[in-house]
């Protein structure tokens, strides 16, 4: 697999920094949930205290011609509290000890999950080199418009994947899905290249310059009939005390129900008082007490005078200092050609332990990286779901974390029942229904048996016109017996 330019594995010897505030423990397990038969990891195991574990790469990355790729897997096996799982790219340096292996450590690349309280963050930092001062400054990628939340409390394994081009442009992915992408000359904060003027600092506001857009008018007088004195409110002379008002009724009195303490004493605690309640009696009735005329706004009220608002004739706009060419700057066209990197390390404060790390790739290709994940990611991913539990099991689960939802299942069950017993259930038959529909009874007949039927009804038929003729008279008047 020569095309695989760096590639990092658990076989490789590892180094743990030896800094005596590095007191992490770290081991090699299982997943505790939806485990793959022979498949293990690396597990952070200490809560609350520093880990740092690093490992050489077979071959150092140069940023030259080639994407960089960086992926790996984490598990947040028992959720997170506070901390990070997140990966750093360590700089080729004449000095780099993994031994030594600590967060002053130079690194090129952070990349990876962290979360801190409410904050759930995706990291993608890099160390970019100053052309002309040679110093190093932190260039953080624009945060992913993506809620990241579910990624840190399901316990499931998840894909974190990094793909860095030679184009300055960079994408990265959640499980194979892209959450974030952009341009390290357009998307970085602060800004790769710095502007190329900035504000003049010996530049200072003349103590004379006016910003005031609107002005009071300095000519404006204040009216002769202009009273400030007269109240916002006043009493409603119009008003009238409601019908049946009662003015020797107070609002509250003693609750009757009330009963001294047995153990009150009186020359420790003073006179006994029961407590007030409010008054039954006011209760039907419009008000009781003493009524006072509410009160009104007050026609006459204007305030406090002021001059109104003009347009400041001297208005000189929103003062800022002059622009000069900005001294430290430099144009970076191309900021993937970074340090280049020959280590991989976890430096991290973590207050959750048993944080599951697996399958680690460094690469060129995207082709390999989904080799690479579907081998190991995409066997978790079928293992956790096939583990998963039925539809009603998670209906159960989520009804015991909130107990509203029983109501709601209740609801969705007795609908339908209950407007199929509403629209199927058969009615129930009266006597009338009876009466109305006798049976049919089929009897045989003969061929006479029919002609005379026959001949009988047309009879009937005939004694009916003639009935019918005979309360009918000539003239169409009803004719009676």
């Amino acid at each position: 697999m020569s095309f695989i330019n760096i590639l990092f594995l658990f076989s490789q010897r590892l180094h743990v920094g030896v800094r005596l505030f590095l007191l992490g423990r770290w081991e090699v397990e299982e997943l505790k949930e939806n485990t793959v038969p022979g498949d293990k990891g690396l597990v952070l195991k200490s809560a609350a205290k520093h880990h740092a574990i690093s490992s050489m790469l077979t071959k150092a990355f140069i940023f030259d011609k080639k994407p960089l790729i960086v992926q790996y897997e984490v598990n947040f096996q028992g959720g997170i509290d506070c901390g990070g799982a997140y990966i750093k790219l360590l700089s080729s340096t004449d000095d780099l000890d993994l031994e030594l292996f600590f967060d002053k450590t130079p690194y090129t690349i952070m990349f990876g999950p962290d979360k801190c309280g409410e904050d759930y963050k995706l990291h993608f930092i890099i160390r970019h080199k100053n052309p002309k001062t040679g110093e190093y400054d932190e260039k953080h990628a624009k945060r992913p418009d993506v809620d990241l939340k579910k990624f840190y409390l399901d316990k499931k394994t998840h894909l974190y994947t990094l793909v860095l081009k030679p184009d300055d442009t960079f994408e990265m992915f959640i499980d194979q899905s892209v959450i974030s992408k952009g341009s390290l000359l357009e998307d970085m904060v602060p800004p790769v290249n710095p502007p190329k003027e900035i504000d003049d600092p010996a530049d200072k506001k003349p103590d004379d310059w006016d910003e005031r857009q609107k002005i009071r008018d300095p000519n404006a007088v204040k009216p002769d009939d202009w009273d400030e004195d007269e109240p916002s409110k006043i009493e409603d002379l119009d008003a009238v005390k409601p019908e049946g008002w009662l003015d020797y009724e107070p609002q509250y009195v003693p609750d009757p129900r009330a009963k001294k303490p047995k153990d009150w004493d009186e020359e420790m605690d003073g006179e006994w008082e029961a407590p007030q309640v409010p008054n039954p009696k006011c209760a039907t009735a419009p008000g009781c007490g003493l009524w006072v005329r509410p009160m009104k706004n007050n026609p006459k009220y204007k305030g406090k005078w002021k001059a109104p608002m003009i347009v400041n004739p001297n208005y000189q706009g929103i003062w800022s200092p002059r622009k000069i060419p900005n001294p430290d700057y430099f144009e970076d066209p191309h900021p993937f050609e970074m340090t280049p990197i020959s280590a991989v390390g976890l430096e991290l404060w973590s207050m959750t332990s048993d944080i599951y790390f697996d399958n680690f790739i460094i690469c060129s290709e995207k082709e390999v990286a989904d080799r690479w994940a579907a081998d190991g990611w995409g066997l978790k991913k079928l293992v956790a779901s096939a583990n998963e539990p039925g539809m009603f099991s998670q209906l159960v689960t989520a009804a015991e974390d909130h107990p509203w939802l029983w109501v709601l299942y209740i609801l969705t069950l007795a609908l339908p029942v209950g407007l199929c017993v509403l629209f199927c259930w058969p009615a129930k038959k009266t006597d009338e229904d009876f009466d109305l529909k006798k049976p049919d009874i089929s009897v045989p007949f003969t061929k006479g048996e029919v002609k005379q039927g026959r001949g009988e009804l047309e009879d009937d038929e005939i004694d009916l016109e003639d009935k019918e003729n005979e309360d009918i008279g000539e003239d169409g008047k009803s004719v009676t017996s």
